[in-house]
This record gives structure tokens, C-alpha cells and sequence, in this order.
């Protein structure tokens, strides 16, 4: 589908791309193909695609032989996706919000290969990984600024709760950076594919690790024994710094994901 394509084919639907849904659609088949190659989609696969739009990357995931379940909470395109129905059924479509949906309706063991809407990118994240049980690699075209976030090393303004999150749930790998020209209508922002396999859990529950991180991150600019002085003392925290080798006035950013872990394990038997 190229840009011709889906102007004549929002035509027939009376539709325009709407900006609250982050509805930038890609037009380049070449990058479709590149994302499925990027994922490793094989013949029999089970593929979760959320956002599947007017359906560019929904066909080349189905030319594979995989079965998709789709995801899209627009009725029309939703309706539209089954323009690409096969003769063995591999094509299953949920007209839903994603943030919303029982994931219970799907099998176990999918791959989730998606153009994800950029407005709602990190509860994507959060969605995903609280059950990632279900999956086993994640293939995901996002913002750009965003990519850099998840890929960002300490000690880096990039570097962020978020960042850290991702690192605890996954292995990501930055692939290959899509340009605003690929899509119609053209975003402000630039775009990049990443790759993540997930991990298995660690012996800390993120449950109890983040809200220390993210309350840390909230305060970035303060020393740790600052920001976290409502959970424990500043000398605890100094002593903690220590024990893993980091000075006592240590800020949030300074402390690796393994720091972290480890900064909070001494914390919590404080």
C-alpha cells in the first residue's frame, strides 16, 4: 500500500487520519517487510499486531504464513482488516482499545509485531510487560526519542525509570530508524524499530523495585539521600551507596540497572 493506495482507500471510507489516535499510517512496503524480517516471523507463527491501521503491516505478516490477531480500535479499519482474511482463517481481528482488552482471548507463545500509537506508547510497555508470560519477543516501531530512552547508559540525560524498566523486563536492541516520508500523514517526529526479547523474572518483583525507582527519577537533579529520605534515612542510603561502590552523593541516573538491584537489596535488609 502505497500513499496513493490509502488516500483512495480512506476515500472510499470517508475517513481522515485522526491525531488523537496517532493515526500515522505507513506507506512504505519496504519498511513493512523489513519490520516482519526484523521479527522473525515464521510459517505457523502466532503474531499479536496492535494498531493495525488500514492494514499495510497486517498483510505482510499474513503473507508469511503466520496467524495474526489483531488488534484495532477504530471500527472501519477494524471491518477492513478482513479484506485480508485467508482461506485457512489466519486472521483474527479484535475491534478494540488495547489498554482495555482481555488478553486472556489470546493463545500463549505470540510474537507482538506492531506499529505502536506513539500517544500511548509507555502504557503499551507497562500492558505488555505485565504480561509477558503471554509473549516472547516484542518487534515495535516507536518514537524515536523514545528508543533512545530505552536504549540510554548511565549516566546519560536519556537515561530514565523508563529505561530501567524496560531493561529489567527485556533485551532490547535498537534495528533500523524509519523516516517521517514513510508514513501519510507525515509525523513531526522521527521513528525507530526495536527489538526485545523478553526475560524471565528476576528474584526482586518489579512491584516492589520501580516505585523507589521512579520516585527517585521524579527528583533526578537531587542526590539519592535526598530524594529517597521519605523511605529511609540518608545515612542508610549513604551506607547503601557505599556497599556498592558509588559515592554518597549519587544521583538517580548514576546507577545501572544491577546497581539498582542491588542498592535495594541492601536497602530493604537495612
Amino acid at each position: 500500500m502505497n500513499k496513493t493506495d490509502l488516500l483512495i482507500f480512506l476515500e472510499r471510507l470517508q475517513k481522515r487520519p485522526n491525531k488523537g489516535l496517532s493515526q500515522n499510517f505507513l506507506i512504505d512496503s519496504n519498511i513493512a517487510a523489513k519490520i516482519v524480517k526484523t521479527a522473525d516471523i515464521q510459517l505457523e507463527d502466532l503474531v499479536l499486531e496492535i494498531g493495525s491501521g488500514p492494514g499495510i503491516l497486517t498483510k505482510h505478516l499474513l503473507d508469511t504464513g503466520a496467524h495474526v490477531f489483531a488488534i484495532e480500535k477504530d471500527a472501519s479499519f477494524a471491518k477492513e482488516l478482513f479484506r485480508f482474511q485467508t482461506k485457512d482463517q489466519k486472521l483474527t481481528v479484535f475491534h478494540a482499545d488495547c489498554l482495555e482488552f482481555d488478553f486472556s482471548k489470546l493463545p500463549s507463545s505470540m510474537k507482538v509485531v506492531s506499529n505502536l500509537p506513539y500517544h500511548i506508547t509507555t502504557p503499551i510497555f507497562e500492558l505488555l510487560f505485565s504480561r509477558k508470560k503471554q509473549f516472547s519477543a516484542l518487534t515495535l516501531m516507536i518514537q524515536k526519542e523514545v528508543a533512545e530512552r530505552l536504549l540510554a547508559k548511565p549516566g546519560t540525560k536519556e537515561f530514565s525509570s523508563l529505561t530501567l524498566f524496560t531493561g529489567y523486563h527485556a533485551k532490547i536492541t535498537k534495528t533500523f530508524p524509519v523516516s517521517a516520508s514513510c508514513f501519510y500523514p507525515q509525523p513531526k517526529v522521527a521513528s525507530q524499530v526495536v527489538h526485545l526479547e523478553l526475560l524471565p523474572p528476576r528474584d526482586i518483583e518489579s512491584e516492589t523495585l520501580f516505585p523507589l525507582i521512579r520516585k527517585a527519577f521524579q527528583h533526578r537533579r537531587k542526590m539519592l539521600r535526598g530524594s529517597l529520605k521519605e523511605f529511609y534515612s540518608p545515612q542508610i542510603i549513604e551506607k547503601a551507596l557505599e556497599k556498592i561502590h558509588l559515592p554518597v552523593d549519587a544521583r538517580p541516573e548514576a546507577l545501572s540497572l544491577e546497581k539498582w538491584i542491588d542498592f535495594f537489596s541492601i536497602l530493604r535488609n537495612a
